[in-house]
């Protein structure tokens, strides 16, 4: 259960949405099963009461919905955003993705998010950060940055051998149905033209062709968002063969911490990723890859 009510969220957005703060909610909207629940917009004050939902499923991170929802409104969209939402809200601000006097930002804490059995998520037990840094006002207490085992995985993946190492990622890439739901999800996706989606790129075909393609699809996503992924999680948690998307991220995490130093996409707004800086010093291709230390 979570520590702040459904019922707290629904009256702070009545009240916003009441006093013309806000024209629209971007909020979790209950279905038939508890499960299911599913990204929406709120309009009117009866829907808010009657639909608005938030316990353990709510687990979207509505960042990126802001992209599209803030060009349609002249007023505000109230958007409510979970701690590790936040790295994603200020990430797609350093990008310029929307406009931030268009947003107001709740946020509210999270104990922890679950999936449709129940099982707690993946993201969720290896949490990074309980404290949100961004918000318009806060409903609830606000927490820390936390010590995680959420590099665990990838300590394990570079014991590896190469060939266990490729094996590995074979037989979890070739379970992909090329859905699209990491890609649409993903708070770091915001193209308005894939390259996927283009017919001249040579991969733009929707089943995968050859293991060759199945497996270019997930590493040139996971190359593009490279020192912009904030580690939300979404793309393992949307990926209907449970494929984990997110080792692919956390590998170039790490390895940015290992080579450039401590780095936190979303920290702060503004903030240039080590990736698009250069500087005296930096790590030449030579000395990562004679070292044999990044073999993902």
């Amino acid at each position: 259960m979570q520590t702040v009510t459904r019922d707290a969220l629904i009256d702070r957005a009545v009240s916003l949405l009441s006093d013309g703060t806000v024209d629209t909610v971007l909020g979790w909207r209950k279905g038939l099963f508890d499960y299911d629940v599913t990204p929406s917009t709120f309009k009117t004050v009866e829907d808010l009461r009657e639909n608005l939902q938030w316990d353990d499923h709510c687990g979207a991170n509505f960042s990126k919905y802001l992209i599209a929802q803030t060009k349609k409104t002249e007023s505000k969209v109230l958007v409510f955003l979970k701690p590790c939402d936040t790295y994603s809200f200020n990430q797609l601000l350093t990008e310029h993705r929307f406009d931030r006097e268009k947003a107001y930002a709740i946020g509210i804490p999270c104990d922890g998010m679950v999936d449709a059995e129940g099982n707690m998520l993946e993201r969720c037990v290896n949490c990074k950060s309980k404290k949100h840094v961004a918000y318009d006002e806060l409903i609830g207490e606000d927490g820390e940055v936390l010590e995680s085992g959420r590099f665990d995985e990838v300590k394990w993946l570079e014991s590896l051998t190469a060939d266990e190492r490729f094996k590995f990622w074979q037989d979890q890439l070739s379970k992909c149905i090329r859905c699209n739901a990491c890609r649409d999800v993903c708070p770091a996706c915001t193209c308005e033209k894939c390259v996927f989606d283009n017919p001249k790129s040579g991969i733009e075909n929707k089943a995968p062709a050859s293991s060759f393609e199945e497996q270019n699809f997930h590493i040139i996503r996971a190359f593009h968002v490279a020192g912009r992924c904030t580690d939300c999680g979404e793309c393992s948690r949307v990926c209907p063969q449970h494929i984990p998307l997110h080792l692919l991220n956390r590998k170039h995490i790490s390895d940015i911490n290992k080579f450039y130093g401590e780095y936190q996409a979303g920290a702060e707004v503004g903030q240039r990723a080590p990736l698009v800086n250069h500087a005296d010093g930096d790590v030449e291709p030579y000395e990562i890859f004679d070292g044999g230390d990044v073999n993902a």
